[in-house]
């Protein structure tokens, strides 16, 4: 996501050596679908989770942990980004005259992501979020298995590769099943999992995707329930349900720049350029987010900077400004 971002600002090299890394890293493992959402910078694989009692934390934020057990969770949503970026550098590269847009060896990776997407969509996980309960059908790691195929089939038609039978009808299925499973007539809104009531706000990645019409009654019904449910003030929180952690946690500026997405997509253009100057009112005296802000406090919180909190603010600031 972050070299996609730079790539919309165009700086290619750093999405060039994140594909690099990638293929490194699937050259250790049988496919994609083997892939583990975490490594360390060298591509090697992570230590077992542990937490360090004698640590208090900043300000007092326990467990102080090393690693992280999310390394060994299923995460289907992690297809979809990488081959958007695939997509994304080479039309930029098409479009600067490139010899070559799309390499051979990029074009069997998004070959090889459809792939694992079309064994494994089906399977519940554990999410963007890495939440630490039971494996659910989380609709944004669905969105984003038929983002991945999506993706794929424009590059085929783009640059004239020959698809597997199938392509098509794969995405149409992720689609329907997405679009009737994930909405629930009571809440008004689709929700973070199937046959669930409980919101997340990355769930309008089914908008912002282009899975469903973002001008449809449900969409526009979807922001407004997130809006309700998870905005507060200056920020957007990602759920409120039970993650497994201890504690509470602030709003996420990624999913507040989400929402702003979300609002010029449905034709709110004043509440868009208001939550957005929220956002950037929020950096510090460094001019760099944090993940999370504390709507009441009015301060930072969690890691800082965060690269998520700062591609949400370049997005929203490309889009503002068309």
């Amino acid at each position: 996501m972050t070299a996609s971002a730079l790539v919309a600002v165009g700086s290619t090299s750093e999405a060039e050596a994140y594909l690099e890394w990638v293929h490194r890293v699937l050259d250790t493992v049988p496919g994609p679908e083997r892939l583990h959402p975490l490594y360390t910078l060298h591509g090697g694989a992570l230590p077992p989770e542990a937490v360090i009692d004698s640590l208090p934390g900043y300000a007092g934020s326990r467990p102080v942990r090393v690693s992280n057990a999310a390394n060994n969770q299923v995460q289907l949503d992690v297809f979809g980004p990488i081959v958007e970026l695939i997509h994304d550098l080479a039309i930029v590269r098409h479009e600067a005259g490139h010899a070559d847009p799309l390499s051979g060896r990029d074009w069997e990776l998004v070959a090889a992501m459809v792939s694992a997407v079309s064994r494994r969509w089906a399977e519940p996980d554990h999410g963007i979020w890495e939440i630490r309960g039971a494996p659910r059908h989380h609709v944004y790691s669905k969105v984003m298995c038929w983002l991945t195929v999506d993706r794929a089939l424009r590059l085929a038609e783009r640059f004239d590769h020959e698809v597997t039978p199938g392509w098509q009808t794969l995405r149409d299925v992720i689609s329907a099943q997405v679009r009737g499973r994930g909405w629930n007539d009571h809440i008004r809104s689709y929700t973070a999992a199937y046959g669930g009531d409980d919101l997340d706000a990355a769930t309008l990645h089914i908008g912002l995707s282009g899975l469903i019409d973002p001008s449809s009654e449900r969409f526009a019904a979807t922001v407004v329930a997130t809006e309700a449910e998870l905005r507060s003030g200056a920020t957007v929180y990602r759920y409120h349900h039970d993650d497994g952690l201890p504690g509470g946690e602030g709003g996420f500026h990624l999913c507040a720049a989400w929402l702003v997405e979300a609002y010029l997509l449905t034709g709110q253009r004043v509440q868009a350029e208001a939550l957005f100057a929220q956002l950037v009112a929020a950096a510090g005296p460094t001019g760099l987010l944090s993940e999370e802000y504390d709507p009441v406090a009015e301060r930072a919180l969690g890691n800082h900077p965060q690269a998520y909190s700062h591609i949400g603010l370049l997005r929203c600031a490309a889009l503002l400004s068309q």
